[in-house]
């Protein structure tokens, strides 16, 4: 079967390729920007990258005629100030493109919308199932509330709040009740629903066997690693407070706070259905969802994350755009060193950043990612998805993997906080000498007194570092 499958570098679509590829599907990947897809060298034969883009019809005539089914897992809520009209263009430009004889089912995943009041996030997802439903296609639309999966944005706010914060002075939503679901059942729902012609045509809300205050899955997540923890809500914090309160603490962007703040004011609890007995899944139980994610995240087995997405910043360019270091009208921190030790070298470079540190002054790293917060930038804890693998397209900390190749030792970073102009930051191994260089384009005159009150520091953290990076 030929399938076409959006969102694939995201955190959903990267989980499901390979349940498609192991059931024998042909599957058509759908990217913004081709550097930013590495698929394992097992799936190749099975898979064919298209590089589109669905907020450009004229980029669309590459999907092929022949489709049999598509699934559609584009959400932009974070990367848009006007992200609602943005996805309804994006979801018609899909349904126009895909409305072929051949496509007989496109499958969406959205949220849960039972709700009267909607935040505009859910308002946006109702908008979108309701547009791909004017397709000649069948569309089956699966709801769900809060994800729970390593490296899913609700498993980490949960996981930030639960072990940064023994005692939180917590916004009251934590009080609103959903119905969480572990990531597992989501691509069972996603793999089983293909096809299905009991399924055409409908929404199911799709969720786990618990219905849950906040406050229980954090109190849950606490009691699964053993911690104690005292939560008390308080009615007084605004939309804007929570978000900030949000924000500061979890390593999630401003905006994609703001968004999630609106909609856990709304109950995302499933409506009755026999999706369950259609599809044969049983979900799992919260607990039972959580203690798979906490495994996973012992095991290093992180397939995806949410924020190797772009939306965990406000970049939205093509990767491959900046992949060449300029060299004219930008200044340069520029430093070598001989190595004995090749294969060390490089295994440290791979290994930067996160819970590694970056070898030198972390205390004055960990500063600049907080001033880089405070003006709503990424800060430093995203950390990383691997503690010892690195991808185009993954996120360093504050930084954006541009290039990595291991076995040519050069790792190229691209800086996302908040700059008067563009930061580079790469390492090149080769001839038993490394080379650290760190190039900056300014942005006006601002740009250029940043680069030269902050030489000073440059010249203390980029020597020690590659001191201590080099074997």
């Amino acid at each position: 079967m030929k399938i076409l499958l959006t969102g694939v570098t995201g955190y959903i679509g990267k989980r499901l390729l390979p349940h498609l590829t192991e059931a024998g599907h042909k599957v058509y990947c759908c990217v913004r920007d081709a550097n930013r897809f590495n698929p394992p060298e097992n799936l190749k034969d099975q898979i064919e990258v298209l590089e589109l883009d669905f907020e450009d019809p004229d980029s669309l005539s590459a999907i092929p005629e022949d489709i049999d089914v598509a699934y559609y897992l584009i959400h932009s809520m974070s990367t848009h100030s006007d992200f609602k009209a943005i996805e309804e263009e994006t979801a018609t430009n899909f349904t126009d493109a895909v409305s072929k004889p051949a496509c007989q089912q496109v499958i969406y995943l959205s949220g849960i919308v039972n709700e009267e009041e909607l935040s505009e996030h859910l308002e946006s997802r109702l908008s979108v199932e309701r547009i791909l439903g004017k397709g000649i296609f069948h569309l089956t639309t699966f709801r769900a509330g809060i994800v729970i999966g390593s490296g899913s944005a609700s498993f980490e706010i949960i996981r930030d709040l639960a072990e940064k914060l023994p005692v939180m002075i917590a916004p009251k939503w934590l009080n609103t009740r959903c119905q969480p679901i572990g990531i597992r059942d989501v691509l069972a729902f996603l793999q089983k629903g293909m096809l299905d012609e009991q399924l055409y045509d409908q929404h199911f809300d799709i969720g786990g066997s618990d219905i849950l205050t906040y406050k229980e899955m954090l109190e849950g997540y606490a009691k699964a690693p053993n911690m104690k923890r005292w939560i008390y809500t308080v009615p007084v914090m605004t939309p804007k407070l929570s978000s900030y309160w949000l924000y500061f603490i979890t390593s999630t962007s401003y905006k994609l706070a703001s968004s999630l703040v609106n909609s856990m004011k709304v109950e995302v609890v499933c409506s009755p259905s026999n999706i369950n007995k259609i599809t044969g899944v049983q979900p799992l139980s919260y607990d039972e969802s959580l203690s798979f994610a906490l495994n996973a995240i012992d095991d290093k087995r992180l397939t995806s994350s949410w924020k190797d997405a772009l939306t965990s910043s406000d970049f939205r360019e093509r990767l491959s755009d900046f992949s060449d270091v300029p060299e004219k009208g930008v200044f340069e921190d520029r430093r070598t060193q001989k190595i004995k030790d090749t294969e060390a070298t490089i295994d440290r470079i791979w290994s930067i950043g996160g819970k590694t540190g970056w070898y030198y002054g972390n205390w004055m790293w960990r500063i600049r990612g907080f001033l880089d917060k405070l003006v709503g930038g990424v800060g430093l804890r995203r950390g990383r998805t691997h503690p010892d693998k690195i991808n185009v397209g993954d996120a360093l900390d504050f930084w954006r993997v541009l290039y990595a190749d291991k076995q040519e030792g050069q790792l190229v970073l691209f800086a996302e906080m908040k700059l008067p102009g563009e930061a580079w930051l790469s390492f090149k191994v080769n001839n038993n000498e490394i080379e650290q260089k760190a190039t900056f384009r300014p942005r006006g005159l601002w740009g250029r007194m940043y680069w030269y009150s902050v030489f000073p520091l440059h010249g203390l953290i980029f020597k020690g570092m590659l001191k201590r990076i080099s074997c």
